[in-house]
């Protein structure tokens, strides 16, 4: 199958469509030579993974693989799968690895995850996780982790605020609210965004990863996801970071 298609329409200009198009059909030149590229990110709470998946979305046209959007959508679905998930879900325990590991095979292997690639989003967590799914055959170009210092993340953390009403993120120093009262009075504070909510679950984080950076180490690419740059410049980092690990995994 070597057919890709882009949607000419939507509401974007003549030169965003003649991107797209450049775009796509790179990718697809691409894919048919070297392979579809598959691609695993990590990053801390706040490092602007979120962001960076977006992009890489854009740039490589793969399909973006998360396994709380793929565990929802086996429970919405009545799945087998789904159903053994909601019976832990349902006493409140964590699904175990096994389930997770089934459902994201069965996502793999699915003909436009195969045919586009993909990218894998904060999984697998643990060693434990990245050891099973290479039992399961499951390998990638590479092993994308975002670096930002603990300090830097807090501060991007704790400092953000809920609009209930409207649903708006701020943060109280690098994206305001308006200076209207009411909004500033129903702003909410997320419980699990206090620092020490969020240290805990920065130590969790770093103890895992540094399990998986060794396991990934031959595909490892780290990326400053910090510094002074703006957020073009740390996008534009990211990408060329990123094409340099899929380029050094399909050339050598």
């Amino acid at each position: 199958d070597i057919s890709v298609t882009v949607n000419g329409h939507g509401n974007a200009g003549f030169k965003e469509n003649v991107t797209r198009v450049e775009r796509e059909l790179l990718a697809g030149i691409n894919n048919s030579r070297f392979g579809a590229p598959h691609i695993i990110i990590s990053g801390a709470p706040g490092s602007g993974k979120g962001t960076q998946c977006e992009n890489i979305v854009k740039q490589y046209n793969v399909v973006h693989i998360s396994t709380g959007d793929i565990l929802r959508e086996h429970v919405k679905g009545g799945t087998d799968l789904g159903k053994q998930a909601k019976e832990f879900m349902s006493k409140g325990e964590l699904v175990p690895d096994e389930l997770v590991i089934s459902m994201v095979k069965a996502k793999l292997s699915e003909p436009e995850v195969q045919k586009k690639g993909w990218l894998l989003d904060g999984f697998p967590r643990t060693p434990a996780q990245a050891q099973a799914l290479a039992a399961a055959g499951v390998t990638a170009d590479v092993f994308l982790q975002l670096e930002v210092p603990d300090e830097v993340l807090v501060e991007r953390i704790c400092g953000r605020r809920t609009d209930p009403v409207t649903g708006k993120i701020y943060h109280l120093k690098f994206n305001p609210p308006p200076s209207d009262p009411a909004v500033i009075n129903r702003l909410q504070h997320r419980k699990d965004d206090t620092e020490e909510a969020l240290r805990t679950r920065l130590v969790a984080y770093h103890n895992n990863v540094n399990g998986i950076l060794d396991f990934y180490k031959d595909i490892s690419v780290t990326v400053n996801g910090h510094g002074n740059a703006g957020f073009k410049e740390n996008v534009t980092r990211v990408e060329r970071e990123l094409l340099a690990g899929i380029n050094n995994s399909r050339f050598g």
